[in-house]
């Protein structure tokens, strides 16, 4: 499979996880979401250095550290595909099932156990974010929908014969999470903005959903969306604060705890889904005035909607504008220290403006095929 058509079928997939399905737990968390294209691009770092309308999301100190108005749209997927998922699912499927060979049985046993072992996973979000600022007051606004989602084999897949075919006994289960918003944020900046703090009060609305796909599919894809029961919906209350430090001109320390009140949503089966709080560090340094090196880690080591795997990811990068910020260029590094298959993954970006027009995209791929990122944005910032 060429390069390309892998990271597209990996986007596509993440998108269809995270907006699609959840399967109920008790208690458990989702991985700290990669929002826009500037964090896309610095490796997923935003803790310390997102001043604009997303530090709604980021952190909300960080709208008071900056005097700005900015409203932006903004669009983001993540999706990391272990031990091959894709490329196992298409041999499954072109498998002739009609021959019930021992050798052939044999062979899709052989693939039945990589799926056994191996996962998709993926995160999205996309939204409006507004900022103002009166003096020292900042204030944010955002209307957003952050995904997550996840697929896996949750007993192990066998082949068998059935008459005069092979047969597989198990199903795939797909799990996702909605947490549709309204947000309300308020910053405060003490000392010339050497210090800032602020609040986020989020509405959510959670949907629910609940998968067991087949293994083998007509047109050789898992077609997900056909594959959904009924969304279980409820609301719930959601509290985000974070802080910023600034020393130096050219030094800033951040901190943001999300979730902290465990927001508890419904789920199928008459079970709860509960987002345990998320803490999310950064350091951003400025050599100069058009150099901005950044530094994020997860405080807290985060659970995902597939068994076994969690998420503490690090983030590593840099950023450099040209005078007027009229091109910013952009690099970085991520990786989920807590997941034994993830490696490191290479991100880039760029970002240009014109006037108050803003546009930004971000990227990442691990050259292993298996994580991809990309995000966009278009905003107006005065």
């Amino acid at each position: 499979m060429k390069r390309t058509a892998r990271v597209t079928w990996m986007l596509v997939s993440g998108l269809l996880l995270v907006t699609t399905v959840f399967a109920p737990a008790q208690v458990t968390a989702v991985e700290f979401a990669i929002v826009g294209p500037r964090a896309v691009g610095m490796g997923g770092a935003g803790v310390a250095v997102t001043t604009d309308a997303l530090a709604t999301y980021w952190n909300p100190a960080g709208l008071a550290m900056q005097k700005s108005t900015d409203i932006r749209v903004q669009g983001s997927v993540q999706a990391v595909d272990r031990l091959g998922v894709k490329d196992t699912l298409d041999a499954i499927n072109s498998i002739n099932l009609s021959n019930i060979s021992a050798a052939n049985q044999a062979t899709l046993q052989g693939l039945l156990n990589t799926l056994n072992s191996g996962t998709v996973s993926g995160v999205a979000a996309a939204g409006l974010y507004w900022k103002g600022y009166f003096g020292d007051h900042a204030f944010g606004f955002n209307v957003s929908d952050v995904a997550t989602g996840g697929e896996f084999a949750p007993t192990p897949l066998s082949a068998a014969i059935s008459g005069t075919t092979l047969v597989v006994n198990g199903q795939l289960a797909v799990r996702g999470l909605e947490a549709r918003q309204a947000g309300v944020s308020y910053a405060y900046a003490f000392s010339d903005r050497t210090f800032a703090i602020g609040a986020t009060a989020k509405l959510m609305q959670g949907a629910a959903y609940n998968a067991s796909v087949s293994v083998f599919q007509s047109n050789g894809d898992i077609n997900f969306r056909n594959d959904l029961g009924k969304a279980e919906i409820s609301t719930a209350i959601g509290i985000d604060v974070g802080a910023i430090y600034r020393p130096a001109s050219w030094l800033r320390f951040g901190v943001v705890g999300k979730d902290l009140n465990q927001p508890t949503f419904d789920a199928p089966g008459g079970q709860e889904f509960k987002l345990v709080p998320q803490v999310r560090g950064g350091v951003a340094v400025n050599p100069y005035s058009s150099l901005t090196l950044a530094f994020d880690g997860d405080i807290t080591s985060n659970k995902t909607l597939i068994p076994g795997i969690k998420s503490r990811v690090l983030s590593l990068g840099a950023e450099q504008t040209l005078p007027a910020e009229f091109l910013s260029l952009r690099v970085g590094a991520l990786k989920n220290v807590e997941d034994a298959k993830s490696i490191i993954t290479p991100t880039a970006g760029f970002g240009i403006r014109f006037f108050a027009l803003r546009v930004d995209v971000g990227g990442g791929y691990d050259f292993r095929e298996g994580q991809a990122l990309a995000s966009g944005s278009l905003s107006m910032t005065f």
